[in-house]
């Protein structure tokens, strides 16, 4: 029978335990009331109470209470994600952008400043350039994190929060976590250094092990992986996660539903599989697609002409990690080429987001408000493309019949 260490990531004896090993069983347990050797989904958004309740705190997160203040399915989830981040602790959310927008407004506070990447997820531009900036006098500054020397030269005495993305969201620019949080621990050891980890997953990159204090992900796609359920993650600190709770759970409202909590759960127990075969599916696509006469450009961190190729490298967490699944890459063809490209994809799904079992692909035209931020190549139209699970021969050739209709 499988020991409740082992369900705590707890190693049975000097050995410890692999990746794939704790993704299955933390979080896991048998349940006390049937046996069976899943955890229920426990749906109740009320818990009965002790004999005198006015002792409570009615803000706990730590207690059964009320499903706001937090529940079963999302404790499971917290400890799977606490230690597959290397964190002392897991905070687990409603949505990537609940995660993104907890981390920020219970970190900063008015008159302190934040420095980002200048790419970034689109809510995480919005929220940083313009609604913390103008409803709550935070500063901030957008800087191209992949050059960490201009990161240095952003820091000022009010500095509390640098936030990298990387690779960053679409353009895949890869910045150095090692060198830019030894930069902002070295300026001020009160600056905090996050990190959306999205597009890499604890598999390929852990972010606090090489210095970071906080690491995010959208558990809506990667770890996740099945295209069903919303969630996001912050790993980092206890004390962190005890203040993410209180303002931006139990007093914000932001809690996971506890179903969408056991689908993360239940997704994430394939998720170093399924990240071996995106990694290895990417890569071959993104070689192939830099051979075709009709691309004009492949922007995918594990291509050795990739300028961010040698640091992608150095951050890789396991001997078979790799560069994920994401790609963007642009066309020799005008705005309605892009169009007809895409539909005439068999296998490929038009549609946003990433990490799902199936590819999914989406044209991003030459109007995007972040236009003025991406490198030059991307200014005249470009497609981002997640590669799902299906057969990379099969989507090679889908790929290359649609490229002939340009």
């Amino acid at each position: 029978m499988t020991s409740d260490l082992i369900h705590e990531g707890i190693s049975f004896d000097e050995q410890p335990l692999g990746f794939s090993t704790r993704a299955i069983h933390l979080g896991n347990g048998t349940d006390a009331e049937t046996g069976a050797i899943r955890r229920p989904i426990t749906l109740a958004n009320a818990y009965e109470l002790p004999y005198d309740a006015s002792t409570l705190n009615w803000s706990s997160s730590d207690l059964n209470l009320y499903a706001r203040n937090g529940h079963p399915n999302q404790r499971y989830l917290e400890r799977k994600i606490a230690n597959l981040e290397d964190a002392e602790d897991a905070v687990v959310l409603a949505s990537g952008v609940a995660a993104l927008s907890a981390t920020f407004t219970t970190v900063l506070s008015r008159g302190d400043h934040a420095i980002f990447s200048d790419t970034t997820y689109i809510a995480a531009y919005r929220l940083l350039n313009e609604i913390l900036p103008n409803k709550y006098g935070i500063e901030t500054s957008i800087v191209d994190t992949s050059d960490a020397d201009k990161v240095k030269r952003a820091i000022r005495p009010n500095t509390r929060l640098i936030h990298i993305e990387t690779p960053a969201n679409p353009t895949l620019k890869v910045s150095d976590i090692a060198r830019i949080s030894r930069i902002g621990h070295e300026a001020n050891p009160d600056i905090l250094i996050s990190v959306d980890n999205t597009f890499n997953t604890p598999y390929n990159v852990q972010p606090i092990r090489l210095g970071a204090d906080i690491a995010i992900e959208s558990l809506t796609k990667y770890i996740n992986g099945h295209g069903d359920a919303l969630g996001g993650s912050i790993a980092t600190s206890k004390k962190l996660t005890d203040e993410i709770r209180f303002t931006a759970q139990v007093n914000y409202g932001g809690v996971i539903s506890p179903f969408n909590a056991w689908l993360i759960n239940r997704g994430s127990v394939t998720l170093p599989l399924r990240m071996r075969q995106h990694n290895e599916s990417g890569l071959r696509i993104a070689n192939h697609l830099c051979r075709h006469p009709k691309v004009r450009f492949v922007a995918y961190p594990g291509l050795t002409s990739h300028p961010g190729h040698e640091i992608a490298r150095s951050q890789l967490a396991h001997a078979d990690s790799g560069y994920s699944g994401v790609m963007s890459f642009g066309l020799h063809t005008d705005h309605d080429g892009y169009n007809r490209f895409i539909a005439a994809l068999n296998i490929v799904t038009s549609a946003v987001s990433l990490g799902h079992d199936e590819s999914l692909i989406v044209f991003l035209g030459e109007d995007d408000e972040r236009q003025f931020l991406y490198p030059k190549e991307f200014h005249h139209g470009f497609v981002r493309f997640a590669v799902g699970l299906e057969d990379a021969d099969d989507l090679i050739r889908d790929l290359d019949q649609a490229l002939s209709v340009i």
